[in-house]
């Protein structure tokens, strides 16, 4: 019976895709060397451990929206579900890798959007959550079916880089932010009413009436 351990090597932003996507190479390997796997129907959950890591001024500003003030963090920071994902594998035997792939969004009402926008630098601690079903061949020949258990899991540190570079890519100095669609009516009518040609005239003219600084 297979007893497969998982490990991240790196990850990549795919450059052509429908929409942001990461691509992690994951590295599986059988405890069993020589025994067939025929494929494997393969799923993970991906939470962000937040605790693991360590915030400047800067970031923890941002992190207000999610955990509150730093006095709060022992009982706000907690681990958080981020994504889940499913590949389908190819045979091997021992050891392959595997390009897992997984969706991304610049959604800012999407926790983890928040939690990635706040970071400058370093790395985002995640961990990986395994389950799934493998077909397999017994020694006997026979064609044999296993489960993988969720206990199955690894850890890996995701370079903020990577992910502000696939946003870069997918959405080149801007943010995507969804509205309400009574408060976009508004802000439309207010537009329109002004002859202002773009959203971003529109949301500095109202910033300035609130007498909130617009960077250049």
């Amino acid at each position: 019976m297979p007893d497969l351990s998982f490990q991240v090597e790196s990850v990549e932003a795919q450059q052509f895709a429908a929409a942001p996507l990461l691509i992690f190479k994951l590295r599986i390997t059988n405890a069993l060397p020589e025994e067939p796997i025929h494929t494997a129907i393969l799923r993970c959950q991906i939470r962000i451990e937040p605790a693991a890591r360590s915030y400047p001024p800067e970031s923890r500003e941002r992190l207000l929206d999610l955990f509150g003030t730093p006095d709060r963090w022992s009982q706000t920071l907690r681990s958080m579900l981020w994504t889940h994902t499913t590949v389908t594998m190819r045979a091997f035997a021992g050891t392959v890798l595997v390009d897992l792939p997984v969706p991304c969004t610049y959604d800012f009402n999407v926790a983890a959007t928040k939690y990635f926008h706040a970071l400058d630098d370093g790395e985002v601690p995640l961990v990986l959550l395994f389950s799934g079903t493998v077909f397999y061949q017994a020694e006997e020949g026979a064609l044999q079916v296993a489960q993988i258990p969720w206990e199955k899991e690894t850890s890996y540190r995701l370079p903020v880089g990577v992910w502000k570079k696939m946003m870069d890519l997918y959405y080149p100095s801007s943010a995507w932010l969804c509205l309400r669609k009574d408060v976009f009516d508004r802000l439309y009518r207010y537009k329109v009413g002004r002859g202002l040609p773009s959203w971003e005239q529109a949301l500095e003219e109202l910033l300035v009436a609130a007498k909130e600084p617009v960077k250049p």
